[in-house]
């Protein structure tokens, strides 16, 4: 039957994920090739066509069945349109007429952090709801906006770009994005890192484990769930910034929930706790009930809400 396959890419700096899907969310295929970067990547929107034909031939399906490509990018996206992708080496381009030209089919265009998002409101830990706060806390912090199931891009394509809220004037080290005093200084895994340096060089008397090698994101959430009190400090100052940072999305947007992703939640449920502990301390009252839970589908979650984006 025509109009029920459709395809979410997933376009990271090194490598693409792709995703067949039926519309109803079963996936029929998934698989990665390289993000070619080189003369601009001139080559990613051609390679991407390319794999999108090959498995409908694999797969056996005819070009009629396909309703469409969502199409994940890092960096902002306005009506298809990316101004800049620093990691792709792009300039301004129009991702969704380029593609639809390769590729015969409608083409949606997402931030990266907004599909992801979005594929967690599908089928992963917001499923069910419409309205979805998703938080990335990796190298940096991402986040994507869902109200009543869209993705809020806003007039320039910076909606949900969390990370650079300013949360203190404290800080001298610029952020990637020029500013300084950033929340992904301070709440990304570097900045996890960052943070328990500073706390090391400023308690020399206190013991900790964290003084044995270079204090990563992942060792500060070890030590703190064996109770050491330097990484207790450390993981104390991170709640409270992230919860007050997403206190103060809450109260713009009112979400069902909030889902915090990326490689710093495979901490756990401890993450979630101490970040909700402060969240419902800072937040507005109707606020304070709504859930802070880990997402579900991992490095999945783009390509989900690539294809939710054409459904």
């Amino acid at each position: 039957m025509a109009g029920k396959i459709c395809f979410g890419i997933d376009v990271g700096g090194t490598t693409i994920k792709c995703g067949m899907f039926r519309t109803d969310g079963t996936v029929l295929d998934k698989w990665e090739i390289p993000t070619r970067t080189e003369n601009g990547g001139e080559q990613i929107l051609p390679d991407i066509a390319a794999a999108v034909h090959g498995r409908i031939q694999v797969n056996g399906f005819e070009e009629k069945q396909i309703t469409g490509i969502g199409i994940g990018i890092p960096g902002p996206v306005r009506a298809g349109k990316v101004p800049v992708a620093v990691n792709l080496h792009w300039g301004e381009k129009d991702v969704a007429k380029e593609l639809e030209a390769l590729t015969g089919f409608p083409v949606r265009v997402a931030n990266d952090a907004n599909a992801a998002a979005l594929g967690e409101m599908w089928k992963g830990a917001g499923e069910g709801r419409k309205n979805v706060i998703m938080i990335t806390l990796g190298t940096g912090v991402g986040c994507g906006v869902i109200i009543n199931e869209q993705i809020v891009e806003g007039a320039n394509g910076a909606g949900g770009e969390v990370g650079h809220m300013h949360v203190s004037d404290d800080l001298d080290e610029p952020c990637n994005c020029g500013n300084k005093g950033c929340l992904e200084q301070f709440c990304s895994a570097t900045g996890i890192a960052r943070l328990a340096r500073v706390s090391l060089a400023e308690h020399p008397e206190t013991e900790s484990v964290l003084r044995d090698g270079k204090p990563d994101a992942k060792a500060v959430f070890d030590a703190y769930k064996e109770g050491d009190a330097l990484a207790e400090s450390v993981v104390r100052e991170f709640a409270d910034l992230l919860g007050t940072a997403l206190s103060s999305v809450a109260v713009v947007t009112d979400p069902e929930v909030i889902v915090i992703g990326g490689g710093v939640s495979k901490a756990g449920e401890v993450l979630t706790d101490i970040v909700g502990r402060y969240y419902r301390q800072k937040v507005f009252s109707s606020c304070a009930g709504t859930p802070v839970v880990l997402a579900k589908l991992g490095n999945d979650a783009g390509i989900y809400g690539a294809a939710r984006m054409v459904i």
